[in-house]
């Protein structure tokens, strides 16, 4: 047998009641809108609200169902709502700790609970004592009974609205959401309705039918789920709210997806519609990513420039394939037809040698070309020549070797008698003697010229030609003049040395 078998087929109406002043002469005629779609909201909870309290009330009764009870229960419940709206205010001011929802003054939170408090007063001595709250069984068995009171229409939601008006202006503190305007003659409540900012009104949006106030038309535009709506992300497509997401990631062309090049190294995230733009513009990256992948130990210096004789030789073959695939299979083709990347870099290499070797020789011949300069100024001997080069002895073995000359020139002259070779001889000893002591920039010389690659021992000097028309009166070189002039030589030489570091 249904449950709905004692149901009545007319609902119970409750007419909210006309308001009147207690001052005689005051208005008594009250604007009645509400906002539509609280009122709305708060009136599908009724049902479930209705669903529980007969459910736990014949839990355990073999007598009795949910639907023989529903409408006495039904009736109770409105005059318990009705009733305790009208005292909840003073109760929850009274009782500051009392009531769980007193520190909501929201309308819709408060009938919320007095509905469940409505539920508990008719839970039997079964559903008290036993587990039944718990279970999911109770829970199942409310859901399918007030879906059968839905469809049965054993509750109209256009009564269950008008019983929550009642309510709602019971409850409504502030005054938020439904009209207090007060009118004496029911003609200024005529004219005011039209332009009352709680009048109802339906939703525009095709396929949706929800009323609310007209004061809260621009809150449900912006959320309704029917609103026609551009593409979030800047497609040229218009749809429903609804619908907006599924689009986004299934269908919309600017759906942002990975480069196909993404498994060899490329990280960009591209719209859908400008992958192909994306490959054009990248396409010398990709080459770069796909060569990395095939030699992994080369410099990246080395792989750009490889990409480049492979756009330079290939372009027009490597210009056409789209997918990854191909690619690589093409550049690993091409790659090899160039030879080895260690073969390209040792024939860099090769050719730095060689340019470096070049200098090498060219530094060594301007060298040579100091040395010989020097070997010239010493077989010449002291003849006067334009900025000629003076040999300064500055070792031991340079020593010896101008004793050597010295004597050799001595010997010359007892065996040949010749008073031309005395007077070179003594010109050119008194020469050393005067530039050591007329020009110590001889002796900082001596240390560039061994930097420089000059033969060790030698000092380059470029002095100003001594013309060779220069007469010196012939003097006969005793030997203890000699010996002076080399010992002068000696502590010149060594005291350079000192200055300079070195050893001696």
């Amino acid at each position: 047998e249904s449950p709905f078998t004692d149901l009545p087929q007319n609902d119970v109406e409750l007419t909210p009641d006309k308001v009147k002043d207690e001052k005689e002469g005051g208005p008594t005629f009250h604007c009645d809108l509400c906002d539509a779609e609280l009122v709305y909201t708060i009136a599908q909870a009724f049902l479930p609200g209705l669903s529980t309290a007969c459910v736990d009330n014949t839990t355990g009764d073999v007598f009795k169902s949910p639907g023989s009870v529903a409408a006495e229960i039904r009736k109770e419940m409105v005059e318990y709502l009705t009733q305790r709206s009208e005292t909840f205010v003073a109760e929850s001011v009274v009782l500051d700790a009392g009531l769980e929802v007193q520190a909501s003054d929201h309308p819709y939170d408060i009938i919320a609970y007095l509905i469940d408090e409505f539920a508990t007063t008719k839970r039997n001595l079964f559903s008290r004592v036993s587990e039944w709250l718990l279970s999911d069984k109770r829970e199942d068995k409310i859901d399918d009974f007030s879906q059968e009171m839905e469809i049965n229409g054993f509750w109209s939601i256009d009564n269950r609205e008008a019983i929550v008006q009642t309510l709602l202006k019971n409850v409504d503190l502030k005054n938020e959401f439904h009209c207090d305007m007060k009118f004496y003659s029911a003609d200024e409540l005529a004219q005011h309705v039209p332009t009352c900012k709680y009048r109802s009104m339906t939703c525009q949006n095709e396929g949706c039918y929800a009323k609310y106030s007209i004061s809260q038309m621009e809150n449900h535009d912006s959320v309704c789920p029917y609103k026609m709506i551009p593409c979030e992300q800047n497609c040229s497509a218009s749809l429903m709210r609804c619908d907006m997401d599924r689009h986004c990631i299934t269908v919309c062309p600017m759906k942002l997806v990975n480069c196909p090049f993404y498994s060899v190294g490329c990280k960009s995230a591209i719209p859908q519609c400008k992958i192909e733009e994306h490959r054009s513009s990248d396409f010398h990256s990709h080459l770069l990513y796909i060569l990395q992948g095939i030699h992994k130990e080369a410099s990246v210096e080395v792989l750009r420039r490889r990409v480049e004789q492979l756009l330079q030789k290939y372009s027009s073959k490597l210009a056409n394939i789209r997918d990854l695939r191909s690619l690589t299979y093409k550049v690993k083709d091409l790659d090899a037809k160039l030879g080895p990347l260690k073969v390209c870099a040792t024939n860099e290499v090769d050719v730095a040698t060689k340019t470096a070797g070049k200098l090498q020789i060219l530094e060594a011949s301007d060298t040579n070309k100091v040395t010989e300069k020097g070997a010239e100024t010493r077989v010449v001997g002291f003849e006067a020549k334009p900025q000629s080069l003076e040999v300064i002895p500055t070792n031991k073995d340079s020593i010896e070797a101008v004793k050597a000359e010295i004597k050799d020139s001595e010997a010359k002259q007892q065996s040949l008698g010749v008073k031309s070779l005395n007077k070179v001889s003594k010109e050119g000893l008194k020469t050393k003697a005067t530039d050591v002591e007329a020009k110590p920039q001889s002796l900082e010389n001596t240390i560039t010229n061994k930097d420089s690659g000059v033969a060790p021992g030698t000092t380059v000097n470029h002095h100003e030609a001594r013309p060779p028309s220069l007469e010196v009166t012939p003097k006969k070189v005793s030997e203890a003049t000699i010996e002076n002039s080399v010992k002068d030589v000696e502590g010149k030489v060594r005291l350079s040395k000192v200055s300079t570091g070195e050893n001696w």
